[in-house]
């Protein structure tokens, strides 16, 4: 049964969803489709094993024995590279009905399920705002926007404060950044999975801080933030003429394989520049603005307040600067 399983189309989480829990009632994750302001339902492969792992007694042992630990990921990324892993391509393809329009190479040409996960789009398919007042989204995902940091009990449980120093282990740094704007960009496993810079500015050297797997999925994070400084990350600091120092955070989450930094440090970039990628799993970008900077735009700040994600795309206008 486990064989079989992991080796079906979804791998890993087409093994863990087939386990057969029932118990626990958590509504599905909902997002707010910006295009439209239609609320939608997001498919999420292996729901059940993410509800029973966050959500379960025995889901939680299983979580922090195996699940959290470096080499599971590690070792299902390297699985991923493999020309073997190519057959799988297709059916997530279909099951998360991916637009392969988008897409800069056919299914056929991909070597590895990871060659296809980290794939290119075609130029032109994620427009950059270029009016020089806008902060544009590094990625496709959902996004959350808090005016200020400390307050995020619109959305996280009550009580639940976004810790600085833990996110990054660096207390003179985080003081720059108190009282300032957040944004968090949650990248689903169908996105695309290239991160890119959100204005022009001079970019600092990647500072990688070790941690774990978790995942960053709504039903891991909700009652939970401190995921995101739990978690292995990246940080860099862009340094803008009008918006400030932007720290650009990149978090891994539960089989990501690697998360890669594809730029020169200690450079001038350019909004839309491609800055790296997650490979394998869902990931979570974030980004940090000192005070009076930066204002999140007022749709993707009310739908926060309501409680749901808004869908953005690499290039899409986020916020302004003040």
């Amino acid at each position: 049964m486990v064989k079989s399983a992991v080796n079906g189309s979804l791998g890993i989480f087409a093994f863990i969803a087939a386990i057969n829990f029932l118990g626990h009632h958590m509504k599905s994750i909902h997002y707010i489709d910006r295009k439209t302001g239609g609320l939608q339902k997001e498919t999420v492969p292996g729901e059940k094993w993410l509800r029973w792992l966050y959500h379960s007694p025995a889901g939680k042992i299983a979580l922090w024995a195996v699940v959290k630990r470096k080499f599971l990921s590690r070792w299902y990324g390297r699985k991923m590279d493999t020309p073997a892993s190519k057959a799988k391509i297709a059916d997530f393809v279909n099951t998360l009905q991916i637009d392969m329009n988008e897409v800069a190479r056919p299914v056929s040409e991909f070597a590895s399920f990871n060659d296809f996960f980290i794939r290119k789009l075609k130029p032109g398919t994620r427009p950059i705002d270029k009016d020089p007042a806008i902060i544009t989204s590094p990625a496709d995902g959902k996004v959350l926007a808090f005016d200020e940091i400390d307050r995020l009990d619109t959305f996280f449980a009550k009580g639940q404060k976004f810790s600085l120093d833990k996110f990054l282990q660096n207390p003179s740094l985080s003081a720059g950044y108190a009282g300032g704007a957040l944004l968090i960009i949650r990248l689903a496993p169908a996105d695309y999975h290239r991160f890119h810079f959100p204005a022009d500015g001079h970019i600092s050297e990647p500072i990688r801080i070790s941690g774990h797997y978790f995942s960053v999925s709504p039903y891991a994070v909700k009652n939970r933030l401190r995921i995101y400084w739990e978690n292995e990350r990246v940080y860099s600091i862009l340094r803008t003429d009008k918006a400030g120092n932007i720290l650009l955070g990149e978090v891994g989450a539960a089989l990501v394989g690697a998360i890669v930094q594809n730029y020169a440090a200690q450079t001038t970039v350019k909004k839309g520049q491609e800055k790296g990628w997650f490979k394998f799993g869902g990931s979570t970008i974030i980004l940090l603005f000192e005070k009076g900077k930066v204002r999140a735009d007022r749709d993707l700040i009310e739908n926060t307040q309501k409680g749901y994600e808004t869908a953005v795309t690499v290039g899409e206008r986020l916020a302004c600067i003040t």
